[in-house]
């Protein structure tokens, strides 16, 4: 299991023993062992396996979020149906949001077995079909550019609306099938309308398969479910260490502030280093932010009108920002939802409290999963797989994690 050959683990035994004179078996008998076992293990199926796995992952990672770049021939999907323990087990395993790519079967799959979590499609898939469905076109590059404005840089349904038909409209692709069933499924992949859900930090932007990384050495392309499960005991005990290693640096490390706001040193004596950095982006960037309106909606709410200066292939652009706050609670609502969908207070935010003298950043904006300080309950429950019958000994320990 640790990945030392047979005749090595072999060796060490008879060295152990005194010699070879001394042991009670050969090495064939090792392996027949081991042969038996392996069968043994395979034989009780990959249905029940991924029963046991998802039995355990509630326990471990209810509303956590998970990413799946699955190809056409996953035998996933026949898992779903193959035993109806299993489905019990998955709609226990209460997803908030899935990330798959355009897979049909997928889809029917979790609309079916996950009715209330948010599928969304991954955008890096989507984006990188392109080239080969425009190559052909002697304006791809163009096309290209025309498709990531109402993609990326679009601030309500409107703009969306208007780029999505002005790109149609310039290079005639009004009858793109593939282009039509991106339009009719774009609540599934467009930024502005997933804005509105928590993605864990896992940016449009950003390549889904960066997430894939966690398995990198431990599964391929010929891995079986069965085994899938038992490298996800490794995964996760490498996972745990590394987090132990990541949570020293952030006890017995500080990165300085960049600014000398009371809110700023809030976040930095709480959130661990990598959260801090991107709090302390923030900070930063609010030097382009500019307040240029606001209203007074009744006693307790005002909205403000945030106006950032962007600059795009050399070209300078305002954009505009909406911000309600009510000063009586300190609640904000901001238009363009960063911190439901990435759990990070935006600038925008942190532009409109420090316009209202607010030096104290409300503790509804302090995320307790960002913190150094919290306990992950992964991290002490024990991963074992012996087939799918553990001892009460490692049942009481699991049940009191």
């Amino acid at each position: 299991m640790v990945g030392i050959p047979l005749h090595k683990s072999y060796n060490s035994a008879v060295i152990e023993a005194g010699g070879y004179k001394n042991t009670t078996f050969v090495e064939k008998d090792c392996r027949n062992y081991i042969e038996q076992v392996r069968r043994l293990r395979l034989g009780e199926g990959d249905a029940l396996a991924i029963q046991a796995y998802f039995s355990k992952m509630q326990t471990r990672c209810s509303g956590f979020y998970f990413s799946m770049d699955l190809d056409d021939d996953c035998r996933l999907k026949n898992v779903f149906w193959a035993d109806n323990r299993c489905r019990q087990s998955y709609r226990e395993f209460a997803l908030n949001a899935i990330i798959t790519d355009q897979d049909r079967a997928m889809q029917n799959v979790i609309q079916i077995t996950l009715p209330n979590t948010k599928h969304r499609w991954c955008l890096w898939h989507i984006m990188k079909k392109l080239p080969e469905k425009f190559g052909y076109h002697i304006e791809k590059s163009s096309i290209f550019f025309a498709i990531h404005g109402p993609v990326y840089d679009v601030e309500n349904v409107q703009e969306f609306e208007r780029g999505w038909r002005s790109m149609l409209d310039m290079y005639d692709l009004h009858d793109n099938a593939w282009l039509s069933g991106l339009y009719e499924n774009r609540g599934r992949w467009v930024p502005y309308f997933l804005k509105t859900t928590f993605w864990a930090g896992m940016s449009t932007t950003q390549r889904s398969e960066s997430m894939n990384a966690f398995f990198d050495g431990y599964v391929h392309s010929k891995t079986s479910l069965k085994q899938f499960v038992e490298q996800y005991e490794r995964v996760l005990r490498n996972k745990v260490e590394k987090e132990f290693q990541a949570d020293f640096r952030s006890y017995s490390q500080m990165v300085p502030c960049t600014t000398t706001y009371e809110m700023e040193k809030q976040f930095q004596a709480v959130y661990t280093i990598e959260k801090f950095k991107e709090i302390q982006q923030e900070f930063i960037e609010k030097v382009y932010y500019d307040v240029v309106s606001e209203n007074a909606n009744d006693y307790y709410w005002s909205t403000y009108e945030v106006r950032e200066d962007v600059v795009l292939h050399e070209h300078h652009k305002k954009k505009s920002f909406c911000v309600s706050f009510r000063r009586d609670t300190c609640e904000l609502i901001f238009s363009c939802h960063l911190f439901e969908f990435r759990g990070i207070i935006c600038r925008h935010a942190i532009t409109i409290l420090i316009r209202n003298d607010i030096t104290s950043m409300p503790e509804r904006y302090i995320l307790r999963r960002w913190r150094r300080d919290v306990t992950r309950a992964h991290s002490r429950i024990a991963v074992h797989y012996d087939g799918l019958v553990n001892s009460p000994g490692q049942l009481r320990y699991d049940e009191m994690c």
